[in-house]
């Protein structure tokens, strides 16, 4: 069954979420304060993790650039806040989706269900339209191999590294450029066109799969 961590202090939310949770076969660990959650984060391996924003030690996004120094474990954020700076700067932290008050358990539910399902189809290697050879750093599409420049390869191997995270353009500047600052957003934006260009040579469902965000980045969804 697949365990779930909640990092929650308002706990008629938490009994809420506990209970639907519980209800779905789905086992839950609830902590109230940001400092017990990474504390059992440390010691166990839940699938998932459930952040509230707005906590009483420190702050979910805090609590979030924390988790992300030793463990890729999927995030979903829960808050009341609704503004899309606040969106972004969740993504840009790595979490995998957000959530706002008021909410639907049964909503929430079906959202971790499927970044669950994300996680299972990346770690079978399901993906056969594009495949990658981190040791021989290819990229193949339908069994060919793809003829990228440096860049290029690493903005595709950062988008497959996580199906159906989106990366903002900030985080691929950050993660495929030795020196991001001497690159601008639009460098992304002409690097992913590319990128579809020479993938839909192969196969047209396979350049389909790098999605725009409008406002937020890039995903790869299979």
């Amino acid at each position: 069954m697949p365990s779930i961590l909640i990092v929650e202090d308002e706990t008629a939310i938490a009994d809420t979420l506990i209970y639907a949770l519980e209800s779905e076969r789905f086992t839950v660990a609830h902590f109230t304060t940001g400092s017990e959650g990474l504390n059992y984060l440390q010691a166990s391996e839940p699938d998932l993790v459930i952040l509230d924003i707005g906590l009483p030690d420190m702050t979910g996004l805090d609590l979030c650039r924390e988790i992300r120094r030793f463990s890729q474990i999927p995030v979903l954020f829960l808050t009341a806040r609704s503004s899309e700076v606040d969106q972004v700067l969740g993504l840009e932290l790595g979490a995998d989706d957000y959530v706002t008050k008021p909410f639907s358990p049964r909503a929430v539910v079906a959202r971790i269900r499927a970044i669950l399902r994300r996680g299972r189809s990346q770690n079978e290697s399901d993906t056969t339209l594009l495949q990658h050879d981190e040791a021989k750093m290819m990229i193949q599409c339908c069994g060919q191999p793809l003829s990228l420049t440096a860049h290029e390869y690493r903005l595709l191997a950062i988008l497959l590294s996580q199906p159906g995270r989106v990366f903002t353009r900030e985080q691929l500047l950050e993660q495929a450029w030795h020196d991001p600052g001497s690159a601008m957003d639009r460098t992304i934006d002409a690097h992913i066109k590319s990128l579809r260009s020479k993938i839909r040579k192969h196969s047209q469902e396979a350049a389909d799969t790098i999605q725009t965000r409008r406002g937020l980045g890039y995903t790869l969804v299979f």
